[in-house]
């Protein structure tokens, strides 16, 4: 098992250029999750919304070593896996409003959009879908190089779909990589409550190598992801990556998040991922504060027009399903 914190990894700063970008690409998902909130409570978001806040640096460190012939399935809570991988955001915020420009012509909602064109297999409601998705993936790129990113939270790790699927991708060497997402509550329950022994024992007793790394450090990830995926894209078979992270948000629309300790949400908020990636660009690569305050306020821009756009955007047409009579009505 090897672990990653917050630590760089030697050799893996490329250029301000790079990280910038990446801490657009966060900077953009944070806003769209606070447009999402916003327009839910003015009644304007079909169904339920799970955000994404405070994770962003997982699927964003993940998503920039990624190629077009990379497959990705995450969970329900997943706006920051899709606009990581590509996703329009204005389509996709149309698609929670449920207008016809949305990704999926506003049909999917929240936690079901899919995205073939940016290799995104889809989101799935059900706790552990992403993980069969993903191996099912690996089957079809098995010898290509290409390989199959399966994202889940830590209570994905009680069911029957984790033990299985990685038990299978191990049997056949498949090339998917199985990030889990552990924010730290399976809903409203701590993990270690529900999770005996923790979570990498489960994935090393079926012999897949291990990761712990820092999920709310942008670089941490992607230094370490882009170890793992040399191996994996090389033939060496599934790896299981555990990243701590914290949502900042509740689980869902509803939940205040009331269940948390006193103090512990800001606790995790002095390691946000925003803060980390802003202090590296600035202590490290040398980006002044008014080059960071463009980059704060280009995204800012770019939302209102989206926000702006999304809500203009037509609802769908009315779809006629027609009436079979087989003699049993």
């Amino acid at each position: 098992m090897s672990r990653v914190s917050d630590e760089r990894v030697a050799g893996a700063i490329e250029d301000v250029g790079l990280y910038a970008q990446l801490y657009r690409r966060m900077l953009l998902i944070r806003g769209f999750e606070d447009r999402v909130q916003s327009l839910f409570l003015r009644g304007e978001v079909y169904g339920t919304t799970h955000l994404y806040s405070g994770q962003e640096a997982i699927a964003v460190g993940i998503a920039s070593l990624l190629g077009p012939d990379d497959r990705v399935a995450c969970t329900y809570r997943g706006h920051g896996h899709l606009l990581a991988m590509g996703t329009d955001p204005e389509a996709l915020l149309a698609e929670l409003l449920g207008r016809e420009t949305g990704v999926n012509g506003g049909l999917a909602g929240s936690m079901n959009v899919v995205d073939p064109e940016h290799g995104v297999l889809g989101c799935y409601g059900i706790v552990g879908g992403s993980i069969a998705a993903a191996t099912g993936a690996g089957l079809s790129l098995r010898g290509t190089g290409a390989v199959a990113v399966a994202y889940f939270g830590d209570g994905t790790t009680n069911q029957a779909y984790f033990f299985e699927c990685l038990n299978f991708a191990k049997v056949f060497e498949l090339p998917v990589v199985f990030v889990c997402e552990n924010n730290g509550y399976g809903e409203y329950t701590p993990f270690e409550a529900v999770t005996p022994g923790g979570i990498v024992p489960r994935a090393a007793a079926l012999q897949l190598p291990t990761t712990e790394l820092d999920g709310m450090d942008v670089l941490a990830v992607r230094a370490a992801g882009a170890q793992i995926l040399e191996r994996v894209r090389a033939g060496g078979g599934p790896e299981f990556v555990e990243a701590r992270t914290y949502r900042f948000v509740g689980h869902s629309r509803s939940d205040p998040g009331k269940y948390r300790p006193e103090g512990e949400l800001d606790r995790w908020r002095e390691r946000d991922p925003l803060v980390v990636t802003e202090s590296f660009l600035r202590d490290e690569l040398g980006m002044g504060a008014d080059e960071l305050k463009e980059v704060t306020e280009s995204v800012e821009t770019e939302l209102d027009r989206i926000e702006a756009a999304a809500l203009a955007a037509p609802f769908p047409a009315a779809v006629s399903i027609p009436e079979f009579n087989d003699g049993r009505t």
